[in-house]
């Protein structure tokens, strides 16, 4: 107790301190010198609603400049930080860090122009359809601190009368004209400069796609006819009698001509031996690096089509995501020949064809397993020249339990993955993808053998053949037509034998294991908008093994009717799981994010229960972070694991959880986070060897809640996190008695021990 008295007065007294400094940034400030504390902005005119003088207020008050010395609570640290570190004379050291990069310099008043922020308003209040705007301004002293305060009189806002588009019989005006329906400026709208020119790009944008490949916004003007006394505008829009002929045509394809193999050094040129004709494409390419049909499946335009943006931008992005090339330009050049048409070149920068790449990584988890895994990968980009990739990996690794109940129970792995992607659907039937993602199909097989020390040893092979596909930037599918595991336990010591006797659920884990079944997953996730204040994921999957195989053997173990391939009975199960995420924008440094998993499988025909790597589990560094990894559940069961040097991981077949953290930028590089995590497993069936495991109404008295702090050091490259958490709630807790928070003490060396669990990660919890 005594230690955190010294704290608290320790803090104290630096807060003390730091309104004291606060208080006295003025001091050094020159004679005549004045520290600008910032700008109020007022909107007055009784002409218009207090909803739009309020809305409109929000919005000219972040228009003034410059920008006070940011404040918290009325202080300024950055500015106390400044002035702290005194003058310096060095362009390095602390002093100079602490002075500029911690510190900010006084914003001082002799910096702000009024005139010129009167204008900003005015301006922006016209563009908003506020024309006819008295803006005043003001300043006012308080000792050595300065404000400015601008006053502003819009009048009522003009709204549009109506919106008049081209009539004119050309081709232009014509397709322009065919653009009214879906106009961005509607009659009773108000006026909005911003949205005057949204409009241009969206006639622009739609004239691309129509074969007017030189046409740009700038050739098209909207007149603003303001002359009518009930404050309503008419806008009519024109091209602009200068725009260059040219712009005014619609452009077809002539020739396309590819260099897949082209340097920046290069001259481009025409060989009879390095040219290839393929369908309506011309390649150039004396190495003949690949095959011309992803050319075909890539391009979007061919000769003889209308030029289109869409379908120019859509052949651009495919040629990037078949990843094999570094650079990718793509040129239209007015075609020698009769008529309005283009010549299209495409250069394209291979990356090189073969790659090795060497990783080294650290790990660390909530169950006290410490190690390091090697991963030595040799991929290769093009491997039968029609830009499939072809990867073999190898990794081994070691994770050591350096304290806990498991001290010396190292854990080994090795193995090794063999996997191909071809850049196209590979099915009986043929498949396109109309998009800028290039589809793909996948064929993997590995192998890794796991020995746990003392304990059992584990070979897992694993195969699967499926599809990959984006619909945009939002949606992802992957479809597993075929996904295979076998498991086989080899080394199985008395030891763990012996365990098995007192805690048999522990002989789920060495099971022999055979999977096969396809399996399913939809990804949709918005969170690249960055301007979005609310963004989401989602994620679900399903998971459908042994269906097919168990209905034509008639397959139903209950009866003992069980059925094995290579003398292990194969799984027959049915598995949901879906992952929700939503973030919550408070600022550009601050957000909640917030998370709930629901998973649900279920066991028939050859199975009575899931197996034991196809179950749910909960607890852990990205998970309830306040308990170990596996530790919680099922249900309000606990193992009896008094005298045992094994720790079993619990499994279910039901999951629920939750999770919601606040993150914010402490400073720099370092990120704090507040959270808490709830949630549990539960079986579908009674196991009389675990009692209280089964789902039941009553599955909300038996979550477990935790909470605590984090620290998060963004590197840009990578994401380190801490977290220091604990539990509220045990779910095997007395039914009445299962809230901890009243036994929270943190003097005390024993709760600490028990009870806080420090979780290292790389990368976010979610």
């Amino acid at each position: 107790m005594k230690q955190i008295k010294n704290k608290y007065h320790l803090i104290t007294g630096f807060l003390l301190l730091l309104i004291a400094y606060g208080c006295s940034n003025t001091k050094y400030l020159a004679d005549g010198e004045l520290l600008y504390t910032g700008a109020t902005v007022k909107v007055e005119d009784s002409t218009i609603s207090k909803k739009e003088r309020k809305a409109l207020q929000k919005q000219l008050k972040e228009l003034p400049r410059p920008k006070p010395n940011a404040s918290f609570l009325g202080l300024r640290p950055k500015l106390f930080f400044f002035n702290l570190a005194g003058n310096v004379k060095k362009e390095k050291g602390f002093r100079h860090w602490l002075k500029y990069k911690v510190g900010e310099p006084p914003v001082l008043f002799s910096q702000v122009d009024l005139k010129y922020n009167e204008d900003v308003l005015r301006n922006f209040s016209e563009n908003h359809g506020y024309f006819k705007v008295t803006p005043a301004s003001d300043s006012t002293r308080h000792g050595k601190t300065s404000t400015a305060e601008y006053t502003v009189k819009p009048g009522k806002q003009y709204k549009i009368r109506e919106v008049i588009f081209p009539s004119d019989s050309t081709d232009l005006e014509q397709a322009i004209a065919k653009m009214q329906n879906r106009s961005l400026l509607k009659k009773g709208d108000a006026y909005n400069l911003d949205i005057i020119k949204a409009e241009r790009d969206r006639i622009d944008d739609r004239l691309k796609n129509q074969g007017f490949y030189f046409f740009n916004p700038d050739f098209l003007k909207i007149q603003v006819d303001s002359t009518n006394a009930d404050r309503t505008v008419a806008l009519t829009l024109k091209v602009k009698e200068d725009t260059p002929s040219k712009s005014r045509k619609i452009y077809r394809i002539n020739d396309v001509i590819i260099y897949p193999n082209y340097s920046i050094k290069d001259t481009v040129f025409y060989l009879s031996d390095a040219q290839q004709s393929y369908k309506n494409f011309t390649i150039i390419d004396s190495a003949k690096l690949f095959k011309p049909r992803i050319f075909d499946r890539a391009l979007y335009m061919e000769k003889g089509d209308v030029y289109s943006r869409k379908n120019h931008n859509l052949s651009l992005n495919r040629l990037v995501n078949l990843g094999v090339f570094k650079f990718v330009k793509n040129d239209f050049v007015v075609a020698d020949t009769l008529g309005d048409f283009l010549d299209s070149y495409y250069y394209l920068t291979p990356l090189p064809r073969k790659q090795i790449r060497l990783k080294l990584l650290a790990k660390t988890n909530s169950a006290n397993y410490t190690g390091s895994e090697i991963n030595v990968d040799w991929s290769n980009l093009n491997t039968f020249h029609g830009a499939e990739l072809l990867n073999i990996s190898v990794f081994g690794g070691i994770e050591a339990q350096v304290s806990g109940q498991n001290k010396g129970f190292n854990v080994y792995r090795i193995g090794s993955e063999v996997s191909l992607v071809w850049p196209r659907f590979i099915a009986p039937i043929k498949l396109k993808s109309s998009n800028g993602y290039v589809p793909k199909t996948k064929a993997s097989i590995s192998y890794e053998y796991e020995e746990r020390s003392k304990l059992y040893s584990l070979n897992t092979f694993k195969g699967s053949f499926g599809y990959l596909w984006k619909e945009n930037i939002r949606k992802e599918h992957q479809l597993n037509i075929t996904d295979i595991t076998l498991v086989s336990p080899q080394n199985v010591t008395p030891l763990y034998q012996s365990e098995i006797d007192s805690i048999p659920s522990l002989a789920k884990v060495i099971e022999k294991q055979l999977i096969f079944g396809p399996t399913y997953s939809y990804t949709y996730t918005n969170t690249m908008n960055k301007r979005k204040k609310n963004t989401i994921y989602f994620k679900g999957g399903l998971d459908v093994a042994g269906t097919i195989a168990g209905l034509a053997t008639g397959a139903n173990a209950k009866k003992g009717d069980t059925i094995s391939v290579f003398n292990v009975p194969f799984s027959q199960y049915v598995k949901l799981e879906a992952e929700f995420r939503h973030f919550h924008k408070f600022g550009e440094e601050s957000q909640l994010a917030s998370r709930i998993i629901v998973g649900s499988g279920f066991a028939y025909g050859n199975s009575t229960s899931m197996p034991f790597i196809k179950q749910f589990f909960i607890g852990g560094t990205n998970s309830i972070r306040a308990f170990r990894a596996r530790s919680i559940g099922p249900g309000s069961y606990k193992p009896e694991v008094a005298g045992s040097s094994f720790l079993p991981d619990q499994s279910g077949d039901l999951k629920l959880e939750l999770n919601t953290e606040f993150r914010a930028k402490i400073y720099s590089i370092v990120k704090g986070a507040i959270f808490v995590d709830a949630g549990n497993i539960w079986l579908l069936n009674d196991d009389p060897e675990k009692p209280g495991a089964q789902f039941s109404n009553k599955f909300l008295s038996e979550i477990a809640v935790g909470t605590g702090v984090g620290l998060r050091f963004d590197f840009s490259f990578l994401v380190l996190r801490t977290d220091l958490a604990f539990p509220l709630r045990l779910p095997y807790g007395p039914k009445n008695d299962r809230w901890v928070i009243d036994d929270i003490n943190f003097g005390s060396g024993g709760w600490r021990k028990e009870n806080l669990v420090f979780n290292l990660a790389i990368g976010y919890p979610f």
